[in-house]
């Protein structure tokens, strides 16, 4: 599942918000009051009106001060809701009191704080907010005035009907309070997996559009790149061996053969001959990657470490080299004198390491690195046409795309940077280590959960 999607037991994305307490407790405000009213007045039950309507008033209060002196948007803490529906437990069991305790039919509704609380808080809370509606009932049970009734005429229940009703109460607390938060937290469980899965499709179809992209650039650019070689070498020829321009033709021309290399891998990224390619064990994969990086002016150090198993093969996936290739890449671009690769594995997983020694990620865009633009790379200005190759600007693609194209083959990446004093960039990539393996016979990885492949690298 993509980092973006919040997992379910995530308690704090999802808070109460204030106005939804707010509103459900008018509707027990007025409830409360028709019922006091109707027993007193029309029914003419003698009670302690003055007492019950005290304690209504207080919680109409309460809801003005809340309304008054904070947003209807505001999202409470989990504490907060839970002092607030603590509260509501309280005022009712209050008004219980006055009008005969859990002889009162209206006794069930001490239960509805811990259903709203078991459908949005944690279960911790929902267990402290359960107990106490189970001392309220306890309390209730032993001590309570007497049921309204007749001015002539006492009902008096016997304690056994009590003692029902409170175990009645007690496991009503229980039972609906742990039925509400499954139901609440499969649903919830549902909404992540859709949202989720909507996440990993809109990049599926993000990376499909760029594929159409990339075929269509190098068609276009094939014709131009193969005219600037032909050019180069016409250069070259023309040019005596000592003159002071030998070597810019030179650099530039296998510059552009370098050009024409990309365009054809881009090219083959979605081809089916996987068959027809030879398998290729890590090492020979790292030793791949590195080379076209050999010549660029940075100290690239490949080291290999085995803790026990033979060395994994897969194939030689152009995903996978590319997805690979584009990490050394950044990690050259950044690195101010060294890239360290390591290559380790063991019975279960597979390792890579690239690190480098550049400035790392920057800290407000590391958790959204892998996401369609975003880029810590400074945009290239006109006012600044000859700043070096490393600070020019990007899209931000080109991680997006090697991260998508590496989870394809079962992989996982995390990133990070190193501690200080030292600095630089760390990119994490895992599989099991039967990913490999399944990669090395088919070329793509049935398995969702990652090997892995350590890589400290540069920006995108």
């Amino acid at each position: 599942m993509p980092d973006q999607a919040h997992r379910s037991q995530d308690y704090e994305g999802r808070r109460l918000k204030l106005d939804t307490l707010v509103r459900l407790r008018w509707l027990a405000i007025a409830g409360q009051t028709a019922s006091v009213v109707v027993v007193r007045f029309w029914l003419g039950f003698p009670m302690q009106i003055g007492l019950c309507l005290a304690a209504i008033a207080l919680s109409a209060w309460l809801n003005l001060f809340l309304k008054i002196r904070y947003p209807s948007s505001l999202r409470l803490s989990g504490r907060t809701a839970a002092l607030l529906l603590g509260y509501d437990v309280l005022q009712l069991s209050a008004l219980l009191y006055l009008t005969g305790g859990l002889q009162n039919p209206f006794a069930i509704l001490i239960l509805v704080p811990v259903m709203v609380s078991a459908t949005t808080l944690a279960p911790r809370l929902t267990v402290m907010l359960g107990g106490l509606v189970i001392v309220a009932v306890t309390v209730l049970a032993l001590w309570h005035m007497p049921l309204p009734w007749e001015a002539n005429a006492f009902i008096a229940l016997p304690f056994l009907y009590i003692l029902g009703v409170w175990v009645a109460l007690t496991c009503a607390v229980v039972f609906m309070g742990v039925y509400a938060f499954r139901v609440a937290e499969e649903s919830r469980q549902l909404a992540d997996a859709l949202m989720a899965t909507e996440l990993v499709l809109a990049r599926e179809q993000h990376l499909s559009a760029l594929d159409g992209l990339a075929a269509a650039a190098a068609h276009e650019l094939g014709t131009p790149l193969a005219t600037i070689v032909l050019v180069t070498k016409e250069l070259e020829r023309e040019l005596p061996p000592d003159s002071p321009y030998a070597e810019d033709i030179g650099l530039l021309r296998s510059q552009s053969q370098r050009c024409r290399d990309i365009l054809g891998k881009l090219t083959s990224l979605s081809t089916q001959s996987d068959q027809h390619i030879d398998r290729l064990p890590v090492s020979h994969l790292l030793s791949e990657v590195v080379d076209p990086h050999k010549d660029s002016g940075i100290d690239i150090q490949v080291k290999l470490e085995s803790e026990s198993g033979s060395e994994p093969v897969g194939r030689r996936n152009p995903g996978l080299l590319y997805g690979l290739g584009n990490l050394v890449e950044n990690a050259v671009d950044f690195a101010e004198t060294t890239v360290e690769i390591t290559g380790s594995w063991t019975r279960d997983n597979v390792t890579v390491v690239i690190a480098d020694d550049g400035p790392g990620f920057a800290s407000e865009v590391i958790d959204h690195i892998g996401e369609p633009y975003v880029t810590t790379r400074a945009p290239t200005t006109d006012a600044d046409p000859d700043q070096e190759d490393h600070e020019a600007g990007g899209l931000g693609l080109g991680f997006f795309i090697a991260k998508t194209l590496l989870e394809r083959t079962g992989a996982r990446l995390e990133l990070s940077n190193r501690e200080a004093p030292a600095h630089g960039a760390i990119v994490r990539i895992v599989w099991p280590r039967d990913a490999m393996d399944r990669l090395g016979e088919s070329g793509q990885a049935d398995l969702p959960a990652p090997i892995g492949v350590e890589s400290l690298a540069g920006h995108s």
